[in-house]
């Protein structure tokens, strides 16, 4: 209020003020001293009362007399102040009061705490009635009257109010004449400073008036004003260089002041801005920011002028501003504050940062482009198939460049069309609506794709412009550029790169580069995933041929070992087979039980012959003379288990381990067609290997199932029947050789042909065998056959007859007398006539002593391999002797023969050793039947 008023009248206030002051504070101190006073002793007079009255009302109350309370109560009259009494008794009840015709609900209805108590113009007293200083009868109530108080302290104020008066007048009369001598000198300065500021004439100079403090003061300001005027003339040197610096600079440069009125713009933000410095000078520096960053500006400029925080103060913040026709560009603003006389101004350094960010935005572009195809190369080069390497390229260049289409294809050179090979994950519903899914073929006309294919990179910036199929249907997708980016391998297109955008011009420069610089890594990775492709396939299957050759090779050594000796077993095992067949068929006195042990017999020198015979073959796939029949291999399952039952339960229990058989076999279980022997021996040699698995003891389970299999769209049905132990189980090195020939785990115990015979009955049987096995865990074999039902056709003709329709001559030739005694002894019971030679030189020879007797035989039984003359040259000399003589070769190689087609010439028939009695009536039945001439007996 007093920062206007003129210096004279603020000395004639301060005396009065001070003089005032002092009285006021005076008078203050002196009424509440006695307002203290006053109440002190109102407090010490009322305390006194109430004991005495305290004192005289305790017999009332001690004999609830109310009569002598009101009494006691009523010598109150004597004191004007008292304006109200009570007794109340210990239950609080109103007892007695002062005066009797005051109402009674004019006194406090509740006893309060003892003491005095200042209320509103009355003083407030409780004190108890005690008897004997202990005993509490009741309480005393007075009530004082403080009017006296407030008229005296009025009377007081009323004195001060007229002594401040007159303090105050007598100090304005005194101030009066003595302010003169203080304002005058300072009269003289400010009119002197005046003049300097309003004509900028510095070299002024004020009066001097006295030698005391306001004479040394003008002194003082003369001498500034001589400092002022040199340096102002040094200041208008400097602000005429500071404006040709400002001028020049490469920068914008403008000063605001607090509010953000701009104060300067030099020629450099003038051409930023478009404006020019009268445009601008005294308005908002708000309208060279859009609204959006302005709102910021605004809340940052608030926010330091408040606080202090720096926020906004800094070098190299970039920001956005607004030129004149209302475009808006980035630009660097440096901001700092300056204190110009004391005030702040914010001084914005701005440069236009338009072609930095242009080029930042390429190379920044560019970095990206890079590195996606730094990550794609990465990808595709993690990868060998030709699938998803285009995959991995759609993908990722779908997503991270972005596009709104992409797709990969192979061009197909013969129909001259693309082949959709991989479509990106977000252009799949697209590539659905454009007819575009994987595998769908896109012809290729005079357009764009035309000279892609020709190895070109082609851009169509606007599809909608181009009049061609694809073209158009494209743009009625909602596309409007396309890229197509040729694969090149040794200078032939195999494929197109398809990228797509849904605006028109939607690709620029770079990204076009970028694309064809794609299309040839991806091209470069797919030509080394082919030929990786040729490489591995030609690899594997080198490798599969050099493991098939291995294979056999030792197959054909292990058939050639085997020849020989199947060879021997099978002359040594036929005189048991024919005299035990003769003996189940011409001995009708023979028990059950000789029956059925002859009956055991029998099957196990088949068992026996058979398998000799298979040690050669076991390698070849199924032979035409096997005999194969419907079986049902839950009873073979059976079989084998009770004819092994002594090596996986007797065996094992003498050495203190238990083998526990677990059976689970589906019933009923489809047939399937087989060798009934050679399932046999094969479940046999796979209880074997299981028992010698679990030296230990183990379990050992037989399981039959049915499988059914999805097969070229139809259903196949499949008997499986599996052998597994809970052993010691097979490494990946043991499971891929147990197949081998010789190849054993057991040492001498093995002899390494049990799984390499089984294999062969596989493969006979056109069965599946597979092997699950881990060290420590067992192992598991399954054989599955099919059940489909196969023809038998050994290429003769079935004979009605079994046997022949009487006795024929027969000429026996072999080299082991024992099969000639047995074979003759049993054709003999069958009622023909036999003559026997021991080789074949003696055989020819008897041959043609018949011949020469006029006797013929009916059919030559001949052994093939014999000493000197072998079964070849025995039929050829009964053919040239008798032409029409049927000749059967008798002989233990008999099913290699028939297997590889090696009939010798001359040879009628082939049978194999040891000789089963029905098949040899049956084939005399059949030649005697054939024969072209007539048959002497």
């Amino acid at each position: 209020m007093l920062r206007n008023v003129p210096i004279r009248r603020k000395m004639m206030l301060m005396l009065m003020i001070t003089s005032g002051t002092v009285l006021l504070l005076t008078c203050l101190a002196f009424i509440t001293y006695e307002y203290h006073e006053f109440r002190r002793h109102a407090v010490s007079n009322i305390t006194t009362l109430a004991k005495v009255l305290a004192t005289n009302s305790t017999a009332a109350l001690a004999f609830d007399n109310t009569d002598d309370a009101n009494d006691v109560l009523q010598v109150l009259k004597a004191e004007p102040s008292i304006v109200a009494a009570a007794l109340y008794d210990r239950n609080g009840h109103l007892f007695a009061r002062y005066p009797r015709q005051m109402d009674a609900g004019r006194f406090p209805h509740a006893i309060g705490n003892d003491g005095y108590q200042f209320a509103s113009s009355a003083l407030l007293y409780w004190m108890p009635v005690k008897q004997d200083d202990t005993h509490v009868l009741g309480k005393l109530y007075l009530q004082a009257d403080q009017h006296l108080l407030e008229a005296e302290l009025r009377l007081y104020m009323v004195i001060a109010a007229v002594m401040t008066a007159i303090a105050f007048l007598i100090a304005y009369l005194i101030a009066r004449v003595m302010q003169g001598q203080i304002s005058r000198p300072l009269l003289a300065l400010s009119d002197t400073a005046n003049a300097v500021a309003r004509d900028g004439d510095y070299s002024v100079r004020a009066t001097k008036i006295g030698r005391d403090e306001f004479g040394q003061l003008t002194d003082v300001f003369n001498r500034m004003l001589e400092q002022i005027q040199r340096q102002d003339q040094d200041v208008s040197e400097g602000r005429e260089q500071l404006h040709a610096i400002i001028d020049t600079a490469s920068e914008g440069i403008i000063t605001v002041d607090d509010h953000g009125i701009i104060e300067s713009f030099n020629l450099m933000a003038s051409r930023i801005f478009g404006y020019a410095a009268s445009e601008v000078l005294g308005k908002n520096v708000r309208m060279l920011m859009p609204d959006s960053y302005a709102v910021h500006h605004d809340d940052y400029i608030g926010n330091y002028l408040r606080t202090g925080e720096k926020k906004i103060i800094g070098i190299g913040r970039e920001v956005t501003g607004l030129r004149k026709g209302g475009s808006t560009f980035p630009m660097d603003l440096a901001v700092v504050e300056v204190r110009l006389h004391g005030k702040r101004k914010f001084s914005g350094f701005v440069r236009d940062i338009t072609q930095r960010k242009e080029a930042d935005a390429k190379l920044q572009a560019q970095l990206s482009r890079l590195a996606l195809m730094n990550r794609i190369t990465r990808a595709i080069a993690e990868r060998q198939d030709l699938q998803s390497i285009f995959q991995v390229a759609v993908r990722s260049v779908e997503q991270d460049l972005p596009l709104d289409f992409a797709c990969m294809c192979l061009y197909d050179p013969v129909t001259q069309q693309l082949i959709v090979t991989s479509v990106g994950v977000q252009s799949a519903s697209l590539a659905l609506e454009l007819a575009m899914p994987e595998q769908a073929r896109i012809a290729i006309d005079q357009n764009g794709l035309s000279r892609c294919v020709m190895g070109y990179l082609v851009y169509e910036h606007d599809l909608a412009a181009i009049q061609f199929p694809f073209a158009r249907r494209l743009a009625g997708g909602g596309l409007g550029s396309l890229v197509a980016a040729p694969l090149l391998a040794e200078s032939k297109v195999f494929g197109a790169l398809l990228a797509a955008r849904q605006s028109v011009n939607g690709f620029n420069a770079g990204e076009v580069e970028f694309l064809g610089q794609l299309s040839e890594h991806v091209a470069l990775a797919a030509h080394s995933a082919q030929l990786y492709g040729a490489l591995q396939k030609a690899y594997d299957d080198l490798r599969r041929s050099q493991q098939t050759i291995l294979q056999q090779e030792r197959l054909s050594a292990l058939g050639q070992i085997a020849s020989g000796v199947a060879h021997d077993i099978n002359n040594a095992v036929s005189p048991i087979t024919l005299y035990t067949e003769s003996l189940l068929q011409h001995e009708p006195g023979l028990s059950e039980r000789t029956r059925k042990y002859l009956g055991t017999i029998q099957r196990a020198v088949e068992d026996v012959a058979l398998t000799v015979s298979r040690m050669r073959e076991f390698y070849r796939v199924r032979e035409p003379q096997l005999d194969l029949a419907q079986i049902d291999l839950n009873v073979i399952a059976q079989q084998v288990i009770e004819l092994t039952r002594a090596r996986w339960h007797n065996v094992p229990q003498e050495r203190g381990a238990v083998i526990e058989l677990k059976t689970e076999f589906t019933d009923p279980l489809p047939k399937v067609m087989g060798a009934e022997n050679e399932i046999r021996d094969a479940l046999t040699n796979l209880i074997f290997n299981a028992a010698d698995a679990m030296p230990e003891g183990g379990t050992l389970m037989l399981r039959t199932s049915v499988v059914i299999r999805d097969e070229q769209g139809a259903q196949d049905t499949f008997v499986c029947i599996e052998v597994s132990d809970s052993g010691i189980g097979m490494d990946e090195t043991t499971r891929k050789r147990c197949l081998e020939p010789f190849f054993t785990t057991k040492g001498e115990r093995g002899t390494g042909l049990g799984l390499a015979m089984v294999y062969g009955m596989v493969k006979r049987h056109s069965a599946e065998l597979q092997i699950d096995s881990e060290p420590g865990r067992g192992t598991t074999i399954r054989l599955i056959f099919a059940t489909a039902v196969l023809s038998i056709d050994d290429g003769q003709p079935q004979m009605a007859l079994q046997r022949p329709p009487r006795p024929l001559s027969l000429l026996i030739i072999d080299d082991d007398p024992v099969i000639i005694e047995s074979l003759t002894e049993v054709l003999r019971r069958d009622g023909h006539q036999v003559t026997s030679a021991n080789g074949g030189a003696a055989g020819i020879e008897a041959f043609r002593s018949a011949l020469h007797q006029y006797r013929k035989f009916d059919v030559v039984i001949t052994d093939l391999g014999m000493p000197y003359v072998d079964g070849r040259a025995v039929a050829a000399a009964v053919k040239t002797a008798s032409s029409a003589t049927p000749v059967i070769l008798l002989t233990g190689w008999g099913h290699r023969l028939q297997a590889e087609n090696d009939r010798p010439a001359h040879v009628d028939r082939i049978l194999n050793k040891p000789p089963k009695m029905e098949e040899l009536r049956r084939t005399l039945a059949a030649l005697v039947m054939s024969a072209t001439t007539p048959i002497n007996s």
